[in-house]
Formats: structure tokens, sequence, C-alpha cells
């Protein structure tokens, strides 16, 4: 695997954060042709196939890890 550059990282965790390129674009203050460039870059790179795998790599690597959840917030899992 590649090393990523530092702006591949924040993307990579923008990402994992549930980010679209157009929301990545916005927060970084870049067009959204340069996060699509981005992501490719990240992709290949870590040899991922797509954006779910890229965020499990960036929580099996620590880049991101899982917000706690209140208890007593009105979140509702339903499984079918």
């Amino acid at each position: 695997m590649e090393r990523l550059t530092e702006r591949e990282r924040e993307v990579l965790t923008l990402i994992a954060r549930g980010m679209c390129n157009s929301e990545i674009a916005g927060e970084l203050y870049l067009s959204q042709a340069t996060v699509k460039t981005h992501v490719a870059r990240v992709l290949r790179k870590m040899e991922l196939r797509d954006r779910t795998q890229a965020v499990v790599a960036a929580y099996d690597l620590g880049i991101v890890r899982p917000r706690s959840v209140d208890p007593s917030s009105e979140l509702l899992l339903a499984w079918a």
C-alpha cells in the first residue's frame, strides 16, 4: 500500500464520517472534481474496491473511531 498524503487522509476521514463528494468539497474548499480525484487515489493506493471498503479500512486503521451514542437519545435501529 502506498502512503496516503495528508489531504488523502483528510478525504478518507470524511468518507468514513459518511460525507459525499459535494460535502467533502465544501468542507475542504475543493472542487468536486478534485475530491473525486482524491477519492480515486485513496481507493487505488489502499487497493480498495469502493467507499464502503474505505470506511471499514479507516476504522480498522484507527483513523476514525465510532461515536458514542447517548442511551437517552431517540435512536432506534430496526432489523427486518
